[in-house]
């Protein structure tokens, strides 16, 4: 028996297919992983997250030791409370010990949302940190709190109404914006962020309190999804996952999110900036691409992936079948000098070669094709 969460009640009564997840049991699906999946696409859908982990760091001291711990710049957060940065924890050589949100509350207090599989990974990371020199910073994992997404174009028509005169501070949001918001299902803390490439929130709020706001969100005309549309969602909308993408023997340069590191100021060191600096100077030898099938199949991840008249390899990270499109795609770690929107390979699916195409991602945007070649 895995971890439950505090809606594992709600999941089991609702008919959910539960999986071992990390160290939890979750739900793979409630019925149709496809009908959730274009549920999200084209109306809205909820999605309990709560295995992931909130972490509060506050005090004295805590926007330097932010910007000594993450390859992006809190920096950029100065000014407006809420505001939040998509960034990579790295270790000293450059590898990507997670991926994460992070939010500028106050001056004095930041809060991020880790990945399960890596919460007593980070955790330990970070307090380790702290004795380098921030004694003044204190960090709380906040296993009190859960966590659901409510995501999809028709997210604000479901949830807005729910929140009383709490939703003026959520109305206005605008995406990588937080606000804490008093309503009378309590207290919530409402992230314009999401995992699907749709419109939407993610929500924290006390766990005693988060079966009463999943049953009033699914009464509002949110269908419950699991594990299964989150994953062909958040691939077609181009999104990486921890542990498929990248690990702690990638770099953000070899994993697609070269983007998040923040180069300027030159004088902010932070950690792995020295072994990240060298690669970005050489060239990454390998990079993350997107992959289509040319024709049917489903791709998974550790294929290979192969290049007529060339040596090369690659391999495919993550893979699924696109509910959106009706083919396969994947990201693709491929060598540098394939990583060619447009080149021509192969996928060996069961000792057979399956042509596709490289193509720059996301799959998807706005719930139509948008991948380049």
């Amino acid at each position: 028996m895995g971890l439950r969460t505090p809606l594992y009640d709600i999941h089991v009564a609702a008919g959910a297919k539960l999986v071992p997840f990390g160290d939890w049991d979750m739900p793979l699906h409630y019925g149709s992983q496809v009908e959730e999946h274009h549920a999200v696409r084209q109306a809205c859908g909820i999605f309990d997250v709560s295995h992931m982990l909130v972490v509060d760091l506050a005090g004295e001291g805590v926007r330097d030791y932010l910007r000594r711990l993450l390859v992006n710049d809190v920096a950029k957060l100065d000014g407006e409370p809420g505001r939040a940065l998509y960034t990579c924890m790295c270790n000293a050589e450059g590898g990507v010990i997670d991926d994460l949100i992070v939010y500028r509350m106050r001056d004095d207090w930041y809060r991020m949302v880790v990945n399960s599989s890596r919460r007593e990974t980070d955790t330990d990371w970070m307090r380790a940190r702290l004795g380098e020199g921030f004694p003044g910073v204190e960090l709380s994992e906040r296993r009190d709190l859960a966590l659901v997404a409510v995501q999809g174009p028709k997210a604000d028509d479901v949830l807005l109404p729910l929140l009383g005169s709490g939703a003026e501070d959520v109305r206005t949001l605008k995406g990588f914006q937080a606000a804490v918001t008093a309503t009378d299902l309590g207290e919530l803390f409402i992230g314009k962020t999401g995992y699907t490439g749709e419109d939407g929130y993610e929500i924290a709020l006390p766990a005693e309190a988060v079966e009463a706001f999943w049953s009033a969100v699914v009464d509002a005309g949110a269908r419950p999804c699991g594990l299964g549309a989150r994953d062909t969602l958040r691939l077609e909308a181009g999104l990486n996952l921890y542990g498929n993408d990248m690990d702690e023997s990638t770099t953000p340069l070899e994993a697609g999110l070269g983007w998040t590191v923040a180069w300027e100021p030159a004088d902010r060191e932070f950690i792995g900036r020295e072994a990240l600096q060298e690669q970005r100077a050489e060239g990454p030898p390998r990079k993350l691409i997107g992959l289509v099938l040319e024709g049917k199949g489903v791709l998974r991840s550790h294929q290979e992936v192969v290049f007529p008249d060339s040596e090369a390899r690659g391999e495919i990270t993550s893979g699924t079948f696109s509910p959106t499109l009706e083919k396969g795609i994947a990201f693709a770690r491929v060598p540098a000098e394939m990583a060619t929107a447009g080149t021509e390979c192969a996928v060996v699916v069961r000792s057979r070669e399956l042509p596709a195409r490289l193509v720059r991602y996301p799959f998807v945007k706005n719930g139509e094709p948008a991948y380049k070649t």
